[in-house]
């Protein structure tokens, strides 16, 4: 247990955001920093929790007594933790999987519709749809209903999108690391990474929700992108990383898939004003909806975050375990 004010470290965009929501729910007094993850270091050295998305060696060096790295998400792929010190605990954050899930269902509603296409002409007088004169009706819209849903990471996420694609009487195929945990669910299909080509091809609609590692890392590439349906769409609510920028560009350009929802990017700001979120240029493409990493971004997970940090971080004042504690790697 600590005998002073603990200090508590906020780096990095995100975890400045949850800041003022963690501070009125401490019940302990704190010292309070927020900088960025460079600026943080220097602030390191009297530090008693951080809480970051990101950990490096660098910000290592300079912890004097760390006694919890604490990630305001759930993914660990920014942090180092083979630097962390000696003694420090870790701990991660979840909340987000059922604003993620919501998103999901509303982003193959949109892009399966072409809800964007029909406002956006619609606003200049142009009826897209059988109500049109002198003009061809347009083909009918398909129904999710009777289609399959692939999850790829049927963690806490893929669990509540299937739940709501249950809702609209689709079949549901996933992934996951550990199938011994999911074997009494009502699927499809459930298997390994092996069976990723079984799930591309049978499904309608594909929902990647898989930590980053080095296993998953460019896991979709041109070869498994071509096993996918050209009906078929992709939402990707995970990192970016997970698909190769260059094959997912050519599949959409060549509409060897139908469309994607991309919420994650391969580039992200590092400044203030504009920045494209890729190499290449997915926002010319009329079958993409493209939103700044916001699935998540609700206040249910503003919530149970700002909960879970403010709790884990009078836990680590009295000496006891964090919540969601991530075993040690060493």
């Amino acid at each position: 247990m600590l005998c002073r004010m603990p200090k508590v470290a906020f780096a990095g965009v995100f975890a400045a955001r949850l800041e003022p929501a963690v501070r009125t729910r401490l019940v302990t007094p704190c010292d309070i920093v927020v900088d960025d993850e460079r600026g943080i270091v220097r602030h390191l050295a009297d530090a008693d929790v951080l809480v970051t998305m990101a950990f490096t060696r660098e910000m290592a060096v300079s912890a004097g007594r760390l006694a919890l790295v604490q990630v305001p998400g759930a993914s660990l792929d920014r942090i180092d933790q083979a630097a962390l010190p000696a003694g420090a605990w870790l701990a991660n954050a979840y909340g987000h999987e059922v604003g993620i899930a919501e998103y999901v269902i509303g982003a193959v509603l949109a892009l399966t519709r072409g809800f964007g296409r029909l406002d956006a002409s619609l606003r200049h007088g142009v009826w897209e749809s059988q109500w049109a004169i002198g003009v061809p009706a347009p083909a009918p819209w398909t129904e999710l209903a009777g289609k399959t849903l692939g999850i790829l990471g049927y963690g806490r996420i893929g669990q509540c999108v299937a739940r709501r694609a249950r809702a609209f009487d689709m079949a549901v195929c996933a992934i996951r690391r550990d199938v011994a945990r999911s074997a009494g669910d009502e699927l499809a299909l459930l298997g390994g990474l092996d069976a990723l080509d079984d799930v591309l091809r049978r499904s309608d609609v594909v929902v990647i929700a898989l930590s980053l590692t080095d296993a998953t890392r460019g896991l979709l590439g041109a070869r498994e992108l071509a096993l996918m349906k050209p009906t078929a769409v992709l939402v990707n609510v995970a990192r970016a990383e997970i698909v190769d920028e260059e094959a997912l560009y050519r599949a959409l350009v060549e509409q060897t898939i139908a469309g994607a929802a991309l919420d994650v990017w391969y580039r992200y700001p590092s400044g203030p004003g504009p920045t494209l979120p890729a190499r290449h240029p997915f926002h010319e493409l009329p079958n993409v909806l493209m939103t700044p990493h916001v699935s998540g971004w609700t206040e249910g997970m503003l919530d149970a975050r700002a909960k879970l940090i403010a709790e884990n971080i009078e836990r680590a004042a009295r000496g006891e375990p964090p919540l969601n504690l991530i075993p040690s790697s060493r």
